[in-house]
């Protein structure tokens, strides 16, 4: 049966069908496992064994995920093999004897297009992380100016609103006990939106700001920092100035949805990440008894 979504053979088929490798019928079943229908395939993996993880386009459907963790563990040196179609990477855990070069030119051999350099997976999580960031600045945004949009801008702007009852009793509110309570709400948002989103930012601009040189993103984070604290000393002192939690989720959503969808960031952010020893693997330094046992099911 072709794979090709347009109903074509692919070379990931010409190279099955060549080694006389089993087409399987089950993207679960391994060697290990192959009578089984369901849970989380394994496959026992041996001590010396270490892992290599490849960034990789061309997995796009269940079919080749399986077809394609087939040709690996039929690779003499691989022991087990892990194909992902969701984020396009291919796991593999193998002798130590087989270098990294061959286990990518396998892969490219199979009609797939594996990304250039070792740190390709490195960059992957960055990407996830950088959505992640995304995601944050603009759902704790949203969380922000809603309640700026239903409380505290009608009693700034008193003319776009009819009904001078309602202005009152909003004004009311942020006269009483209530508005700490609010305003803490509103500091907590916004700071953690700046915190999480915009944290590789802070962290260049802080290592900056340490050899002595003011660049934009230096700039950015200390009116951010500015705004965010002349808020909180007017919110929740006898200062009596204007609490602009606001301006500080907008800027900070701005910066992040420029920075992943415009010119993007200049240093991709792997805080977090797991890093790679030499070579590119990054060999699993747990110890057991008898043999290790991976997860092999694609990561589903």
């Amino acid at each position: 049966m072709p794979d090709d979504r347009h109903g074509r053979p692919t070379k990931l088929d010409a190279v099955v069908r060549d080694r006389g490798i089993d087409v399987p019928t089950d993207g679960r079943r391994g060697d290990n496992n192959a009578a089984a229908d369901i849970g989380p395939r394994v496959s026992r993996v041996p001590e010396p064994h270490v892992h290599d993880t490849f960034s990789v386009d061309g997995i796009e459907t269940k079919r080749r995920e399986s077809l394609l963790e087939a040709v690996l563990r039929d690779f003499e040196g691989v022991s087990a093999a892990s194909a992902t179609q969701r984020n396009g990477t291919v796991g593999v855990y193998h002798d130590p004897s087989l270098s990294r070069s061959e286990l990518r030119e396998t892969l490219s051999g199979c009609g797939l297009v594996v990304a250039p350099g070792d740190d390709a997976f490195l960059a992957r999580r960055a990407s996830q992380f950088a959505s992640a960031r995304v995601a944050v600045a603009v759902l704790f945004g949203l969380m922000v100016a809603t309640p700026y949009i239903g409380v505290l801008y009608p009693t700034r702007v008193e003319w776009l609103f009819y009904d001078p009852v309602t202005v009152a009793y909003l004004q009311s509110i942020l006269d009483s006990r209530v508005a700490t309570h609010f305003f803490v709400n509103l500091a907590a948002l916004s700071g953690i939106a700046f915190l999480v989103a915009c944290g590789p930012m802070i962290r260049r601009a802080l290592a900056d700001a340490i050899e002595g040189q003011f660049t934009n993103e230096a700039a950015f984070v200390g009116g951010v920092v500015a705004v965010f604290g002349y808020s909180t000393v007017s919110a929740f002192t006898g200062f009596g100035g204007a609490v602009h939690y606001d301006v500080v989720a907008y800027a900070v959503a701005g910066v992040t949805l420029w920075n992943h969808f415009g010119v993007g960031e200049t240093t991709p952010d792997t805080a977090g990440v797991e890093k790679t020893t030499a070579g590119g693997s990054d060999a699993h330094t747990d110890v057991t008894e008898d043999e290790r046992v991976a997860m092999t099911d694609g990561g589903r």
